[in-house]
């Protein structure tokens, strides 16, 4: 595991055979805020900042240095429906969303809670 001060954790995604959805799955849960990201996107560069900036230290996993990410990125096409699979956010396990609806939860006052749930913020 690599630790940076600046955006919480970075874990390589372990090599696993089977379904990219279900990888997705355990990595998602083995944290209390977990990002999929990939290094060069400024969206997912954005999204690090805010949890960092409030004090969330979340596991990133950085899609273009894992051999499987590509798999993985169409996974969570899929499993988004969107065209793009970068950033995307997990707290406590649970699938929050791509960039807008994690800023959504964040204006409209339900991001603090979910993260004080999931154990990954005490204020």
């Amino acid at each position: 595991m690599y630790q940076t001060e600046s955006w919480g954790s970075y874990m390589p995604a372990r090599t696993s055979l089977g379904d990219p959805l279900e990888r997705i799955g355990r990595l998602a849960s083995e944290n209390a805020v977990v990002i999929f990201s990939i290094s060069s996107c400024c969206m997912c560069h954005a999204i690090k900042r805010l949890f960092c900036g409030m004090g969330v230290n979340p596991t990133v996993y950085e899609l273009d240095e894992d051999p499987r990410g590509k798999e993985m990125e169409k996974a969570l096409m899929r499993l988004l429906g969107s065209s793009s699979a970068v950033p995307v956010v997990f707290i406590g396990g649970k699938l929050v969303g791509a960039m807008d609806r994690v800023m959504a939860s964040h204006i409209n006052g339900t991001l603090v809670p979910l993260l004080k749930e999931a154990g990954a913020l005490w204020l």
